[in-house]
């Protein structure tokens, strides 16, 4: 077997149909096992799977045990020669698969790798190449020099913003939306320590594939992930979470350090995830007090493809009172993003492809080359009735 594929969901039905929809097309010619792992939805998830998706080995928790004793469940069970760990609301380019496994094989060095990560704007998400959060590094992100100076090698180092997109790169910390690590790096029977219910695990299987000998590669290959479906960030258990996690991972392998150094790192963290939890708390409050902007800015859709799905869409549209600009693409016609953007001013745009009609290499492509704020992707299924953006889920069912 060449690939275990893990992925573990919760309360993301939709997004984890669209995530296995796209895998069938990456996994071609592929000996491979999907897992997913249920932490004990109630959305639904299991009917889904079972009835759409056969193929499929299906786990399920009676509670949510988090991820990472989820993902271990998982993991004691593969047999592939790599095993990648994917997030739910992720879409994987066709190609995508195939290239990164070419590249494990070349170099037999390489213990875990990870990819470009794209938004449903277009834009490159930052923790696609990451460095150990030591105490130095972590202190720039904590003070803001390392939004500040995004390409210095030493403060911007969190981010390893100074490398390059375009090529391949020795990293310190694979993100966990997309971990392909090499089954025979890992000697325990557990993957990643379950000390970490949610967030830093998968800075501690970096570290622990490097201190092991073994190389973290950033591969520049897209795949999209809708960042904050599977988990919210606006929410006060994200900020407990995470920065909970960057304790247990800073007590772990920083025990030697000055007293006083320890502490200080520590209560600076405390401190960082005060600021975030009164931030939620004035956010609520400005709300119950109508104190926030009450207009939504308007959202016009465009949906390319054929001719003839264009007709069912136009009826899934209406149904839903969608603002719809329907486009027919023509032969080699390409989407002139910027174009879009002059002819609609005001309000918000989303680009409703047809995933009958693209590539999921092309959607990702193209929005990677025309990132956009106010643009967001939107993907219709014909077979299903399904419209799936980050911001909603829209069905006949």
């Amino acid at each position: 077997m060449k690939l275990s594929v893990i992925i573990v969901s919760y309360q993301v039905k939709y997004y984890l149909a669209q995530c296995l929809l796209s895998l069938s097309k990456a996994l071609q010619e592929i000996e491979a096992e999907v897992f997913v792992v249920d932490n004990h939805s109630t959305d639904g998830t299991v009917s889904l799977l079972k009835k759409n998706f056969p193929w499929v080995k299906i786990i399920q928790n009676s509670d949510n045990l988090g991820f990472s004793r989820a993902n271990n469940i998982a993991f004691r069970q593969a047999v592939g020669e790599y095993v990648l760990l994917l997030n739910p609301d992720t879409i994987v380019g066709e190609d995508v698969l195939r290239e990164a496994l070419k590249k494990m094989d070349e170099d037999p060095k390489i213990g875990g790798a990870g990819v470009r990560m794209v938004s449903e704007t277009g834009q490159k998400a930052p923790e696609s190449r990451r460095g150990i959060p030591t105490p130095m590094t972590a202190f720039y992100k904590l003070i803001g020099l390392c939004s500040r100076f995004p390409a210095h090698h030493r403060f911007g180092h969190y981010y390893m913003g100074y490398l390059s997109w375009d090529e391949v790169c020795e990293i310190e910390i694979v993100s966990g939306a997309f971990f392909l690590v090499r089954n025979g790096a890992i000697k325990d029977k557990d993957l990643l320590d379950e000390a970490f219910f949610m967030y830093g695990e998968d800075i501690d299987l970096s570290y622990r594939l490097l201190q092991n000998g073994w190389k973290n590669n950033y591969l520049p290959l897209s795949i999209l992930h809708y960042k904050g479906e599977s988990t919210k960030k606006s929410s006060f258990r994200y900020v407990h979470v995470f920065y909970k996690a960057m304790l247990i991972f800073f007590r772990k392998y920083n025990q030697n350090l000055c007293f006083l150094v320890f502490w200080a790192i520590q209560l600076a963290i405390g401190l960082k995830a005060g600021q975030a939890l009164v931030g939620l708390l004035i956010e609520q409050l400005k709300k119950k007090l109508g104190l926030l902007p009450s207009i939504v800015a308007p959202m016009t859709y465009y949906y390319w493809g054929d001719e003839e799905q264009i007709l069912l869409f136009e009826k899934f549209a209406q149904g839903h009172g969608l603002d719809l600009h329907p486009k027919v693409l023509n032969e080699n016609e390409q989407l002139d993003i910027d174009k879009l953007c002059s002819e609609n001013l005001t309000g918000e745009l989303c680009i409703v492809f047809d995933t009958d009609r693209f590539r999921y290499d092309t959607i990702i492509d193209t929005l990677s080359e025309n990132p956009k704020d106010n643009i967001h992707l939107g993907l219709f299924y014909p077979q299903y009735h399904w419209l799936i953006t980050a911001k909603e889920v829209l069905t006949d069912e």
